[in-house]
């Protein structure tokens, strides 16, 4: 009872494949580390959809610690609430919300 199986059809590949792409690399060509600043973070959300969603995330009960980065710097706040204009830390300062670039749960 021993028969063999029919022998399946092979398609040989002949051509080298250039288009083939690093995904992933601790070190560069150069072999130095990249510091964490080199890399350009895209984002598809508007800094207004950012606070949004910080503020419906589970993680926010009543305050949440963020970092925020603005035209003058990068801070790390602890804020409890919003309003039309701006963002209210736990220590009732006012980041307007004009001058945020980017923020992000810490």
């Amino acid at each position: 009872m021993s028969k063999e199986l029919p022998k399946m059809y092979q398609n040989k590949i002949k051509k080298d494949f250039s288009n083939i792409q690093k995904v992933f690399s601790t070190l560069y060509e150069d072999k130095m580390d990249r510091q964490e600043e080199d890399v350009v973070k895209v984002d598809m959300y508007t800094v207004e959809q950012k606070i949004y969603n910080i503020f419906k995330s589970p993680t926010y009960i009543y305050k949440v610690d963020v970092v925020i980065l603005t035209n003058s710097g990068k801070l790390e706040k602890r804020i409890i609430g919003k309003n039309k204009d701006n963002l209210i830390t736990i220590g009732n300062e006012y980041i307007p919300i004009n001058t945020i670039k980017d923020i992000y749960i810490k």
